[in-house]
């Protein structure tokens, strides 16, 4: 038995060994690898990335990790990501696999650790990226990577690769970011994503109305730079851009006429920080002004207390909703947090535990006028079943007639 232990031990530390040479062969084959990180905009800028490169002529799969895991194939098409026990960040040697196997010249990974160890760990270990970007800094994870935002700009930074390139639109929370970058030869690159034409990064007008779904002109403005440093010609990225498919959590609009009643609904629910989610509901008031029935929905998640008591705690100096609708899990907590920091509870619905169809029911009844509802919170769950059921309602001109 005394023999037997070590001899174990030499085997899976040759196995695991070998495992991970193979993995680095494998990477250096790809000669392009872009980590996308952030707070907001990690999905969407993945897919710009590699719906950008690849319409240039650069052979590209990439893989999202957001509201539904995708590996998207160069030909454009999408593949589920098969989790048998749950998100590893060990899946991105997977995928980096199947890259390799598939000739790809880039490999654009949407970063899938939270952990600051981890974060350092898969860059360092499993991405090994050419070029990092971060999108944004945001109020989220506190509990993992707060306390504050400049602690959550510095575990970001865990990825920051070195002798590459780091790209971020973040305004405010930039010296950590090039503190990492001087500490591993890494160059930064800050994107100013003005409307201006005559800005370096400025995206248009017109070049934003290209696109079907609402996008945010800062994912735009850094995937466009990215692409241009490697190469690629605008005017290709942005076709390749519009044409392709937006994440399921990205923020579409649904307007429907259901017996007479007419709402807007707004896939929000990928917005679940508070200052994105915050800048996410007063935008939808400025812009949808002929709805005079606000309806804020929020789609808390038990399992992530800390996060429902920041967004309640904030919707308190939001400008007020008519009606404060919870659904999904731990919409106890959020009310009475959102009573304590001084929501007028008259305004509180509860549709914790509904069927779908009852919940779009209860929304429906609420349009005595023309009603805008957001979804705000958690795309997971009923989130993204509630979108569907709107979508499959919206543009029908037989709606009422189909109803019955």
């Amino acid at each position: 038995m005394f023999y037997v232990l070590p001899a174990l031990l030499v085997l899976l530390v040759a196995t695991y060994g070998y495992e991970y040479w193979a993995h680095r062969k494998r990477l250096a084959q790809i000669k392009i690898r872009i980590h996308v990180n952030g707070s907001r905009g990690k999905s969407s800028v993945t897919r710009l990335l590699s719906a950008g490169l690849r319409c240039g002529g650069i052979r590209t799969v990439g893989k999202t990790t957001g509201t539904m895991p995708r590996v998207i194939l160069p030909d454009g098409r999408e593949l589920p990501v098969y989790r048998p026990m749950g998100a590893n960040i060990i899946e991105q040697v997977r995928v980096t696999a199947v890259a390799q196997n598939l000739g790809a010249e880039a490999l654009v990974l949407e970063c899938m650790a939270l952990q600051p160890t981890f974060q350092w760990l898969c860059e360092g270990k499993l991405v090994r990226a050419t070029h990092g970007v971060i999108t944004n800094v945001r109020p989220d994870h506190l509990d993992v990577m707060g306390p504050d935002e400049t602690a959550v700009a510095q575990a970001l930074c865990g990825m920051v690769p070195r002798n590459g390139v780091l790209y971020s639109a973040e305004d405010k929370q930039r010296q950590p970011m090039t503190e990492a970058c001087t500490d591993r030869s890494s160059r930064a690159v800050f994107i100013e994503p003005s409307s201006s034409p005559e800005a370096e990064d400025g995206v248009t007008d017109e070049e934003m109305a290209g696109f079907a779904y609402h996008e945010h002109r800062s994912n735009v403005a850094l995937a466009l730079r990215v692409c241009a440093d490697l190469g690629v010609d605008r005017k290709a990225a942005l076709e390749g851009m519009w044409n392709a498919q937006p994440d399921p959590g990205a923020l579409t609009e649904h307007h429907i006429q259901f017996f007479g009643r007419s709402i807007m609904f707004l896939n929000g629910f990928a917005a679940n920080d508070p200052v994105s989610t915050r800048s996410l509901w007063e935008e939808a008031l400025t812009r949808y002004p002929d709805y005079p029935v606000r309806v804020a929905l929020f789609n808390p998640r038990a399992d992530r207390a800390d996060r429902t008591q920041q967004l309640a705690r904030a919707y308190a100096s939001w400008t007020p909703a008519d009606h404060l609708m919870l659904m999904g899990t731990g919409t106890y907590l959020f009310a009475r947090t959102a009573m304590a920091a001084g929501v007028d509870n008259s305004s509180l619905g509860f549709l914790e535990g509904l069927r779908i169809e009852e919940v779009f029911e209860r929304l429906v009844s609420l349009a005595k006028r023309p009603a805008l509802v957001v979804g705000m919170g958690n795309v997971a769950g009923q989130g993204l079943e509630l979108v569907q059921y709107f979508e499959n309602r919206s543009g029908a001109p037989m709606l009422e007639q189909q109803a019955t």
